[in-house]
């Protein structure tokens, strides 16, 4: 095999039913593409037999890397492992597993790359997730973008062309709690967008559980803003205005009405205010010096248990 220009980079975890589909229409692609194109297959430590199946492809097929991590990481490590392992040495094509992102619009990013783009990122027109998913990514994005301090395109997932330099920053930087597609917008150099509309599921069920979302999302809040800890500033001047006000009434009260405000209620309101507001920024700090605590470990961002490139176990 000619050394590869473009490396396909999927992540899979427990995608038994999916693999084969992706592998039957990334052969139709490779076979009628001009590109030398290497495949990079992760296993994510899945519990059915998504690993053999990758095995079996990889030793079978010379175009496919197999790259099979030691346990469970998730997504986004899961990722990063195979964008480090990935040898394209024009560009790496970021995609699902599970065939919701086409692997067929590979020529028309080509395209935009060629142009001088070093990111083609591709923004969904329209989603086929359920109504609650769909309204929290909705909201979740335009959120993101007023808050963040770098420009992260609404409605862009990981699903991008990305060029060799690009990867070659990404392969640099040792976040642990990773949101990859923040670190691609911060890294800079010329982007450009590619609209399309994302496919339903294959087959199976999502393995983004609202919980590993909720992670994402806060990765995304804490690493690339500052909106957290301001926020936090201005809900503590707002409770001393409150308090402020709720001091000068009860002391013209007294002055001029001979009337002091007293009793249970007014107890309980102060306390909650101030033990809310204290809770909220502990919690807020927390979230910080949680993310100083794990990077400060210095421990590898994932382990990779084997490898297999051009049938030769590594």
């Amino acid at each position: 095999m000619k050394t590869p220009q473009i490396s396909i980079v999927a992540p899979l975890y427990n995608e038994s039913e999916t693999l084969p589909l992706l592998v039957q229409r990334i052969n139709a692609l490779m076979d009628v593409s001009p590109l030398a194109i290497e495949v990079v297959l992760i296993d994510d430590g899945s519990k059915d037999d998504t690993a053999l199946k990758i095995r079996q492809v990889a030793l079978t097929d010379e175009r496919y890397h197999g790259v099979f991590l030691s346990r469970n990481h998730g997504h986004q490590l899961a990722l990063t492992a195979g964008i480090s392992a990935a040898r394209g040495t024009e560009a790496l094509f970021v995609i699902d597993g599970d065939l919701q992102d086409p692997p067929e619009l590979l020529p028309e990013f080509y395209k935009l790359l060629q142009e001088g783009n070093d990111v083609v990122y591709a923004i969904r027109k329209k989603r086929k997730e359920g109504f609650v998913k769909r309204m929290g990514y909705h909201w979740f994005y335009r959120i993101l973008r007023s808050i963040s301090y770098v420009d992260i395109p609404l409605d862009s997932g990981d699903f991008a062309l990305i060029s060799r330099r690009v990867v070659d920053v990404l392969n640099k930087m040792p976040e642990e709690s990773r949101y990859l597609r923040g670190m691609r917008s911060w890294i800079g150099f010329k982007q450009v967008g590619y609209e399309y509309e994302r496919d339903a599921r294959i087959a199976g069920e999502s393995k983004y559980t609202f919980k590993q979302l909720f992670r994402l999302a806060y990765n995304g809040i804490f690493n690339f803003s500052e909106f957290p800890i301001k926020f936090m500033s201005r809900v503590g001047m707002t409770a001393i205005v409150i308090s402020l006000i709720y001091f000068a009434t009860v002391v013209l009260k007294k002055l001029f009405f001979a009337h002091v405000i007293e009793g249970f209620a007014a107890l309980l309101f102060v306390i909650i205010l101030f033990s809310g507001v204290q809770l909220l920024a502990l919690g807020i700090i927390g979230e910080y010096v949680l993310r100083i605590f794990f990077q400060s470990k210095n421990r590898p961002l994932f382990i990779i248990k084997e490898e297999i490139v051009n049938r030769e176990y590594i």
